[in-house]
């Protein structure tokens, strides 16, 4: 098993199966431009090889979360900057429906950010 597969099977269900569902849609929404790597511990995925989002737990949140490169120039008040400088996360409920089109939506905003 790769370091991502490792990171995402230590996690518990049904917080596993929903991160896994969010990575497959975000990698398959631009195979040809975004690709994953394994850095500092967490999956980053990456947008022409530069940073794009990526997955963490927050303690303070008690929730994982996708966190956003240019975070800062997005407005979004689903997104939490809690002090960052570039970054916004968007905490993942399971409990909820996931925001699938939201999600894509910052996905795209993002990548015009990226030079």
């Amino acid at each position: 098993m790769n370091p991502i597969q490792e990171y995402f099977y230590r996690i518990e269900e049904p917080e596993r199966s929903t991160l896994l569902f969010l990575r497959d849609t975000i990698l398959a929404s631009d195979p040809e431009n975004i690709t994953e790597t394994f850095s500092f511990g967490l999956p980053f995925i990456k947008y022409k090889k530069k940073m794009l989002c990526y997955f963490y737990y927050s303690k303070k949140y008690k929730k994982h979360y996708l966190s956003f490169y240019h975070g800062d120039r997005l407005d979004y008040p689903e997104l939490i900057q809690d002090g960052r400088k570039k970054f916004k996360i968007l905490l993942i409920d399971t409990e909820d429906d996931i925001p699938v089109e939201f999600i894509l939506n910052l996905v795209q905003e993002v990548k015009r950010h990226i030079k």
